[in-house]
């Protein structure tokens, strides 16, 4: 016998709704599109239909390990979380808070616990060595939109189901179903745009699979998009193109950025971009011309020397365009978890560099470090060393720069603890792996998501399995740590970490005069929550408090977790609508255009326009069946294009004697690999491309499919020393190697 469940995907940003098949038993045996999603409509894609053999991977670990005379073995609940106590609290107890370091992995924002726990964690330990996978991906765009706006998540969305004219700048969403621009059916949504008559322009160095749907493709140098984009604006002033609309009165700077972009005409950038200054010129008037238009940036724009700016520049564009904050353009989403809004009012403004790293003195950025330098605040001796990792559903040996110095690091270090479902290249060095549960055994809100979905909406899914007997699930694990780190003992009960979270927000927001339940009393709203679990009595506290919510019965048709509940399709709340000046953090209250920590980078790009480089330029690339290194353990999933492959121009390889399937050296800062050539005309000349997410088969691993076709980590070539000043990020994309036929 078997039955249906309804679940939201946690495979990628696009967050599809499923129709899982599950046996008795509780094995998922089918997947496919959930056709009343009101947010996906029955779109999926390949790692969505796998999601049974994912859920069932056989390499997945069913319990703890823990290290004894050298060797991870299996453990019970109670052995492990005791393990986790006695080395955590050793090493605090000598060291201090401090000497723990945090690293938090891409899947946290796909899972409710990941969403919920982790800053719990920080508190707790009192560490400001936080790194995770943000400087290796947006953080620029999160730095760049904190000093326009006031808020590192006050991140714009292209409104796809309404622009006339979209243009992307380094993102491949065929392949990639989208991100932070939350959009189910993704490809959908750009073939409608051209069946309505709109434009789409893609601006990458490879003729992705997006790039061959484009009107108009422009194929820059890599890294250069900071160059192209001040070209753009550069002719939107010259031409008196500049048209603000409704925004004139909410945004300061724009003098400021006219002077700047007076450096960057088509025709100084022309030779180093290799963009004609006509085509640039053109782009510029046709983005200026459309009766609505949204730029968009993503992985290409964020992972190169100039990620900040060219993250700053898209938004420049966007708001000297009259595209910001206005339909069809690019939108504030309002998720249904967000604070209510308040009155607008100007706020403190964002800031970086409020501690620094102890080693290279790296800026802190939304509070966390590069993790570029985590491997050398592990390996350096001195006061202030990191002794202790906590690592949580992450793999920095594959995604960090210079991996093999981090996982020396590693071997070495005093204590280590993953909260991870897989012995993979990272966890393998743990004294204690705690493993999740596989997906369909939890509940699923995107607390993140929400905030970068192209259509506000609320979806929920319960757990579609139950746990087996026992078996904690990621909420009760991480909550459990966070009881440890604040000294509790074993038998302490995780759930209060959940009320007391509940009930330091209840006297929060009574307390506040513009929160929807000021000067209520707090045991009453507390009373009147629901839920089965404590994470789901904090999702109705937030629904509840949020922008669409019931306000603790203020507003009877508002949301909650049993309206939630009752519409397992979820409920769309419409269309995204203007925010400004509502969504606005800045210290004046206003767009600030031109912020002076950004602005003092330019010079450096001014200088950038006259260097060559000797050799190639190498660049990453997405597959549609693979997310970082999470997936190439599901046989389903391998072969194919989803392969690890060196691209190059027919052109470069003829000249090198490089022949289809033959392997190429690729060196770089850090290392050298070897990796079989794949020749093809995608590519321009003078670029080769490189996977991310691949460098399996390392010894103590358990990844029996991965281990078979290994691939090589791209992120060996790089030593860790190339990164955008104002955000930490690693320079992943743009960065010059050299190439060769292996001997």
């Amino acid at each position: 016998m078997s039955h249906t469940a309804l679940r939201i995907c946690p495979l990628c940003e696009a967050t599809c709704g499923l129709t899982l098949t599950i046996e008795d038993g509780g094995r998922v045996t089918r997947t496919r599109g959930d056709r009343e999603d009101v947010f996906s409509k029955g779109f999926i894609c390949p790692k969505g239909a796998t999601f049974g053999e994912l859920d069932s991977d056989p390499d997945r670990l069913t319990g703890p390990l823990v290290r004894r005379a050298g060797k991870l073995v299996e453990a019970t609940w109670a052995e492990a979380y005791a393990a986790v106590a006695a080395g955590l609290g050793a090493v605090i107890q000598e060291h201090g808070g401090e000497s723990v370091a945090v690293y938090l992995g891409n899947p946290n924002v796909h899972t409710v616990a990941g969403g919920l726990y982790p800053p719990l964690i920080i508190k707790a330990l009192g560490t400001r060595n936080i790194y995770a996978a943000s400087t290796l991906d947006q953080m620029p765009k999160q730095v760049a939109c904190g000093y326009m706006f006031g808020h590192a998540f006050a991140i714009p969305v292209p409104d796809l189901d309404r622009t006339d004219h979209l243009v992307i700048i380094g993102a491949n969403p065929l392949v990639s179903n989208g991100s932070l621009a939350t959009a189910a059916d993704f490809p959908g949504k750009l073939k409608a745009l051209r069946k309505r008559g709109g434009r789409l322009t893609v601006i990458d160095p490879k003729r992705t699979r997006t790039a061959e749907l484009a009107d108009r493709h422009i194929a820059p140098r890599p890294g250069t998009d900071g160059a192209l984009l001040f070209a753009i604006v550069q002719v939107l002033f010259a031409e008196n193109l500049v048209d603000l609309g409704g925004l004139a009165e909410h945004v300061t700077g724009v003098d400021e950025v006219r002077t700047l972009a007076a450096g960057f005409s088509p025709e100084a950038v022309a030779a180093h971009c290799d963009v004609p200054a006509d085509d640039i010129r053109a782009l510029a008037r046709e983005i200026a011309a459309a009766p609505s238009a949204a730029v968009y940036g993503r992985i290409g724009s964020t992972t190169v020397e100039f990620g900040t700016l060219s993250s700053w520049l898209i938004d420049v564009v966007n708001t000297l365009t009259g595209n910001l904050d206005r339909p069809g353009g690019v939108m504030f989403p309002l998720a249904p978890t967000a604070r209510a809004p308040r009155p607008p009012k100007p706020g403190r403004g964002f800031v970086t560099g409020r501690w620094r790293s102890r080693v290279s003195g790296y800026p802190e950025t939304v509070s966390e470090l590069p993790t570029a330098a985590l491997a050398e605040e592990i390996d350096t001796p001195g006061a202030g060393r990191v002794r202790a990792l906590l690592t949580i559903a992450g793999n920095p040996v594959l995604s960090a720069p210079d991996g093999e110095r981090l996982s020396r690091a590693l071997e070495d270090i005093d204590f280590m603890v993953s909260v991870d479902p897989y012995l993979n290249e990272t966890s393998r060095h743990a004294d204690v792996v705690l493993p999740p549960p596989p997906p369909s055994q939890g509940a699923h809100f995107d607390f993140a998501f929400g905030n970068f979905s192209v259509r506000d909406n609320a979806r929920y899914s319960p757990p579609a399995v139950p746990l087996p007997d026992g078996h904690p699930g990621e909420p009760e694990i991480l909550a459990r740590l966070v009881m440890m780190l604040y000294g509790a003992g074993p038998d302490a009960d995780p759930a209060m970490v959940d009320e007391q979270v509940i009930s330091a927000t209840l006297a929060k927001e009574t307390a506040d005069p513009g929160s929807p339940v000021a000067g209520r009393e707090p045991s009453e709203l507390a009373a009147l929550i629901t839920g089965d679990t404590g994470y789901e009595r904090r999702l109705d506290l937030m629904l509840r408090l949020g922008p669409y919510g019931d306000a603790f019965g203020a507003n009877p048709d508002g949301l909650t977790l049993a309206s939630l509940k009752a519409a397992p399709h979820g409920i769309d709340l419409g269309a995204l609508k203007p925010r400004i000046p509502e969504a606005l953090r800045t210290a004046s209250g206003k767009v600030e255009l031109a912020p002076a920590p950004v602005t003092a980078d330019v010079p450096r790009l001014l200088r950038s326009l006259g260097r060559t480089v000797d050799g190639f330029v190498l660049i990453g690339r997405r597959h549609l069946r693979s997310n970082n290194s999470w997936m190439h353990n599901v046989p389903a999933l391998t072969g194919g294009t989803n392969t690890c492959t060196l691209q190059i121009h027919p052109a470069d390889a003829s000249r090198l004697g490089l022949a289809d399937s033959a392997l190429a050296r690729v060196k770089g800062d850090g290392g050298e690999v070897e990796v079989p050539v794949e020749i093809t005309d995608s590519v321009r000349p003078g670029v080769v491309s490189l996977p991310h997410g691949w460098g399996h088969g390392q010894s103590g691993t358990r990844l029996g499919v991965a281990s078979r076709t290994p691939g090589v980590n791209v992120n060996q070539l790089l030593d860790g020393t190339r990164l955008d000043p104002l955000s930490g990020t690693a320079v992943l994309n743009g960065f010059p190697v050299q190439v060769a036929a292996a001997r």
